[in-house]
């Protein structure tokens, strides 16, 4: 029997990727799928608080069993930053490529280049809460590369490999990513 469950998005690469990683042991439902059109809360400074935030106000709002991530990208010579503010580093119009252009930016003349990008993933399941997290260490390079992917990708390449997060496909960067990871948990502790 297939567990049902909502996730907490409105981005559409985020669902294609996780339902990729779920496979066909869950159904997984969207934001639309519950009628649910409005944005949810995003005011933590932590990404376990945001994740939290977000899958409480889903539970409490529409009574469905469901999961909500926070990721965020961290540079260690920008001590941690952009971390919980990933999505607005740039300014609150939320553009990928102006949040690159401004990493690239204050990452200008730094030697060290490490990072990580850390997925904290919340479960509410009959009002058991339990949180997940995930990590992939990498570097970030100094030219964009690569056209898949969304946010970092283009410029974020993971330990051991030489692509990009944007030149790897779906299914490759599935196997590897730090949401990968905290859903891999996920998965297990439903299991």
């Amino acid at each position: 029997m297939k567990t049902t469950l909502c996730f907490a998005t409105n981005n559409a690469h985020k669902l294609e990727e996780i339902q990729a990683i779920l496979g066909g042991t869950f159904h997984l439902l969207s934001l639309k799928d519950i009628n649910c059109n409005e944005e949810l809360p995003e005011t933590g400074n932590t990404l376990e608080a945001n994740s939290l935030q977000k899958a409480q106000y889903l539970y409490d709002h529409y009574q469905v069993n469901c999961f909500a991530d926070d990721s965020g990208l961290e540079v260690n010579a920008l001590n941690g930053e952009p971390g919980v503010y990933s999505a607005r580093y740039a300014g609150e119009q939320r553009s990928h490529s102006d949040n690159i252009n401004f990493l690239l930016k204050n990452l200008s003349g730094k030697s060290d280049r490490s990072a990580q990008f850390r997925t904290v993933i919340t479960l509410i399941q009959n009002g058991e809460i339990c949180q997940f997290e995930g990590v992939i260490k990498g570097q970030i390079i100094e030219d964009l590369r690569g056209t898949d992917g969304f946010g970092y990708d283009p410029v974020f390449k993971p330990e051991g490999f030489e692509r990009t997060f944007a030149e790897m496909s779906l299914e490759e960067k599935g196997k590897i990513s730090h949401r990968a990871k905290a859903f891999e948990k996920l998965v297990d502790f439903l299991k």
